[in-house]
Parts: structure tokens; C-alpha cells; sequence
């Protein structure tokens, strides 16, 4: 466990493991290392140096005077591998991490070994109706029970240097995934990182868009986890760990 001092932020960051090639975990927005990752790290840490981030505002990291973007998140990632001295890392991120992750291999490729955007989405149109129209959100299946919103502001309370600020800190996160402006047709196409999709089958993108991200980023591969939703993606290690094995080695 430390902290790395980069671009104005005091990030927190875990490593586990100590074979096999450097790989990067980055959590989902209002999520933490521990909540997105928990059941996934120790049979990764096997085979990988894991690294888990806290990005900013988040977990024990906390927020500055900054929007918080794909951009700037991803410059912060850059900076922990070069803290860390890693040149090349495989990146996992999901959700708010996944747009991090293809940041990542849009404006830096050189720094990639892999990329597994978990959740991601390209388009704002790739995401699914009940998540575009908030008269949806309190019957919609797709979104985070209040069991997952209990556990969102319990680690925000405990683990934040301003445990105070999750409402606010909430308000900022959505008015900043309601700026995500996703990535060009030539971006997509320029991503040269081999690259696995992940999504559940009842997720918060759409299967057709995961389709299209399939044709757009070249030689990437797209896995659909069964009965699964965009809070438990990360939670079906039966289903994920094989997958990513598969891929990562």
C-alpha cells in the first residue's frame, strides 16, 4: 500500500503479487479498489504484479480542483507507472476505469501491454434507455440496488479524507459522465493494444454497442457474461478469471 504524489493528487495505490507482468486495475466511478476488485485480485496477483488505483475523489484519494475526465485520469495513471517504473502495464478498468483504459490506449499506447474495458462504452448512444431517462432508474433492473448505493457511501465515509462530501462528490461524478464525449470512428481504429471487451447481458451499455466496439477497435475480442448486470460484472469471477486468463496470458 502507498501513495503516489502526481499531478496535484496524493493517489492511493496497492500492490499484489510479485510475478509475472505489471497489471493495472481501475475501479468504476463511486467504487473503490476493494469493491470492484476483491474477488478478482488474488487469483490474478498469481500471475500478475497488481496494481489497484484509487482515482481521484475516490476511496482513499482524495479530490482536487479538477474535472474528471477521461484525460486527465488517464495522465494519472501514466504518471503512478512512471512513479512506479513500469514501463508497459496490461490495464482492467471497469466502467468509469474502462473509459480511463481506452484513454489510455487512444493518447498513450506506448504504455500498454493489454487493455480490458469492462462496461465501456464508445457513444453516448451506446448506452441502454433505463440509463438515459431517470423516470426509469427506480424500476429499471440494470441499476445499482440500494444495497450497492449502502456500500458506495459506507467505503466513501470510511476510507475518504472528506467523508463529508459524498453527496457533492456524487453530483460532480454524474455531471462529468454526462460529459464523456467517447471517441472518434479513427480514434478507435488507431488503437493498436490487444483488446478484450467485457459486458453483462443486462449491463448498462447495450450488446448491439459492444457489438460496434468490436468492429471498431481492431483484433479486439468481446465477451458477454450471462444473468449479469453492470454492478456484478466484476463480482462473476466463476465466468471473468478463466476469461481473463485466457487473455492475459
Amino acid at each position: 500500500m502507498g501513495y503516489a504524489d502526481v499531478n496535484g493528487l496524493h493517489m492511493y495505490y496497492e500492490r499484489h503479487g510479485e510475478a509475472g507482468a505489471p497489471l493495472v486495475l481501475l475501479h468504476g466511478g463511486l467504487l473503490t479498489i476493494d469493491l470492484n476488485f476483491a474477488g478478482l485480485i488474488p487469483t490474478l496477483a498469481q500471475r500478475h504484479q497488481v496494481i489497484g488505483v484509487e482515482l481521484q475523489g475516490h476511496g482513499r484519494t482524495a479530490d482536487i480542483d479538477r474535472s474528471i475526465t477521461p484525460a486527465a485520469l488517464a495522465g494519472d495513471v501514466v504518471a503512478l507507472l512512471d512513479h512506479l517504473a513500469i514501463d508497459r502495464a496490461h490495464v482492467l478498468g471497469h466502467s468509469m476505469g474502462a473509459a480511463v483504459a481506452l484513454e489510455l490506449a487512444v493518447s498513450h499506447p506506448d504504455r500498454l501491454l493489454s487493455m480490458v474495458p469492462i462496461s465501456a462504452s464508445v457513444r453516448t448512444d451506446g448506452m441502454h434507455e433505463d440509463l438515459m431517462d431517470p423516470s426509469k432508474h427506480a424500476t429499471s433492473t440494470r441499476m445499482p440496488t440500494a444495497e450497492d448505493f449502502a456500500a458506495m457511501r459506507d467505503a466513501y465515509q470510511r476510507l475518504s479524507p472528506h467523508p463529508e462530501n459524498f453527496e457533492k462528490f456524487m453530483a460532480t461524478l454524474s455531471a462529468s459522465n454526462a460529459d464523456l464525449q467517447g471517441w472518434s470512428d479513427n480514434q478507435l481504429a488507431g488503437i493498436t493494444a490487444p483488446t478484450l471487451l467485457v459486458m453483462g447481458d443486462h449491463d448498462f451499455v447495450t450488446i448491439e454497442h459492444g457489438g460496434l466496439m468490436k468492429q471498431l477497435i481492431p483484433g479486439s475480442h468481446l465477451a458477454v457474461l450471462p444473468n449479469t448486470t453492470h454492478m456484478t460484472v466484476t463480482r462473476r469471477a466463476d465466468l471473468l478469471l478463466p476469461i481473463l486468463a485466457d487473455f492475459l496470458d
